[in-house]
């Protein structure tokens, strides 16, 4: 599925499905929440935290996807075609990044290790 049809395919849940978008800022406040069980997810996971009973069945797959539908419906409430920002973002990131990164000691350092352990 590309972004295109990801933003049409939302739409038309919302608008079948769903009755309506939820206004802006309540969408934000969702994405929040959203990301926030992202985070959760990820320090159980991927982190020292331990998980809860409450934890259990949650998938971070399932948790992104979430966090994907509500900047998408974002993105359709606001006039945003995800394909162009998104291209337009690359190109930004691109230019501005294409030595930055390649220069960062953490970043070779980190990568150095991980070869050494193979």
């Amino acid at each position: 599925m590309t972004l295109e049809e990801a933003q049409k395919t939302v739409d038309t849940w919302i608008t079948t499905t769903g009755v309506r978008y939820f206004n802006e800022l309540t969408n934000m406040a969702i994405l929040t929440e959203e990301v926030g069980e992202v985070a959760r997810l990820i320090a159980r996971q991927y982190g020292e935290q331990s998980f809860k009973e409450s934890d259990k069945g949650r998938e971070l797959a399932d948790e992104l996807a979430d966090v994907l539908f509500v900047v998408i419906c974002l993105a359709n409430q606001t006039g945003v075609d995800l394909t162009e920002a998104l291209t337009r973002n690359l190109a930004k990131k691109t230019q501005r990044d294409s030595q930055r990164h390649k220069e960062n000691e953490k970043l070779r350092m980190r990568n150095d290790a991980a070869l050494n352990e193979e």
